[in-house]
């Protein structure tokens, strides 16, 4: 364990940090905006290059997994669903090859949230064909094995759609309206409906839209323990699992749980979101802190700006919480 003696009991930001910070923000021309919430107070809140007002709904892109993680836990809690090693096929079968692999029957909820389900992916050079497929989840079915189920991590957006169209087969309702009642409402935030697949699933693990502002309740969410104003949400047992390492990403070598990247910043824990093109939402729970960083979601890939967003965190961000007021 790291002491990090009198560090857990500053407070607020310093201001001269925070300054450097927001000017680092400045140079990158992708960024739009920035928010930095230490225990829930907004010590910053600021747009970039033109960003859209903050209560505004912007394109998340995969940060959404992690939202799609919360409401699995939260379906897992109510009994929509039985729990991470309940099988896929348990509620898709119907839209299962006729001759499947037979590994496909072991592929189980928890092999979809940590993206070691071991079917080819579904992102990368192989998203255009899948995204144009008459049937995503049959699509997504039928792809062949290139590793056992849970095995190595193969990133697939197609996994966390999975599970979208499980939550709307087990419960009867759509993907929209499960996160609308389940996190909108109680968070206090606007879940927009967004795109979905031909047979109306809701697009799961991309495309969702919420504000910069809506992005740093959720992240308040779990690094409060699933309690908002007295209310639980979502199972502190959930965020745990979620926030256990379980793959290892082969393009940023960062760890992953269910949906959430693992990782340190500073010297801190750090636990994020992380959309294409920098949607990210971090906590820091050592340190009580959520920030939130959204930019232009149609860059070309650009991991030199992942790196930056990382940095103002890391070298400017953390600091200045260690520091305090």
């Amino acid at each position: 364990m790291v002491d990090h003696g009198a560090t857990a009991v500053t407070q607020g930001l310093d201001a001269a940090m925070l300054a450097r910070t927001v000017a680092a923000a400045e140079r990158l021309p992708r960024i739009r905006s920035l928010l930095v919430l230490r225990d829930g107070q907004a010590f910053l809140e600021r747009r970039f290059n033109g960003g859209p007002p903050l209560d505004q709904p912007v394109n998340i892109k995969s940060a959404s997994k992690s939202v799609m993680s919360a409401l699995v836990g939260i379906a897992i809690a109510r009994g929509v669903l039985k729990g991470v090693d309940q099988p896929v096929v348990s509620v898709l079968g119907s839209d299962a090859p006729a001759n499947p692999d037979p590994r496909l029957a072991s592929v189980t909820v928890g092999n979809l949230l940590s993206m070691q389900a071991g079917l080819e992916r579904t992102s990368g050079e192989f998203y255009g064909r899948w995204v144009s497929s008459p049937n995503w989840v049959r699509s997504a079915l039928s792809r062949p094995f290139v590793d056992q189920p849970g095995g190595g991590m193969l990133y697939s957006t197609g996994n966390t759609h999975l599970l979208s169209a499980m939550l709307t087969r087990a419960s009867g309702r759509s993907t929209l309206q499960l996160a609308r009642e389940w996190l909108g409402e109680p968070l206090g935030i606007t879940v927009p409906a967004w795109s979905t697949d031909p047979q109306g699933i809701y697009f799961g693990g991309n495309e969702m839209r919420l504000s910069p502002r809506s992005l740093a309740r959720f992240g308040e969410l779990y690094r409060l323990g699933g309690i908002v104003n007295g209310k639980r949400i979502l199972p502190a047992s959930w965020i745990e699992q979620s926030w256990t390492p379980r793959a290892i990403s082969p393009w940023s070598g960062g760890q992953y749980g269910y949906g959430w990247f693992i990782g340190q910043a500073g010297g801190h824990p750090v636990r994020f979101a992380w959309g294409y093109g920098g949607q990210m939402v971090y906590v820091l729970p050592d340190i009580r802190l959520t920030v939130v960083m959204t930019s232009d979601p149609n860059g070309s890939r650009d991991s030199g700006h992942i790196d930056a967003l990382h940095r103002l965190l890391a070298d400017g961000i953390v600091p200045a919480a260690e520091k305090g007021a």
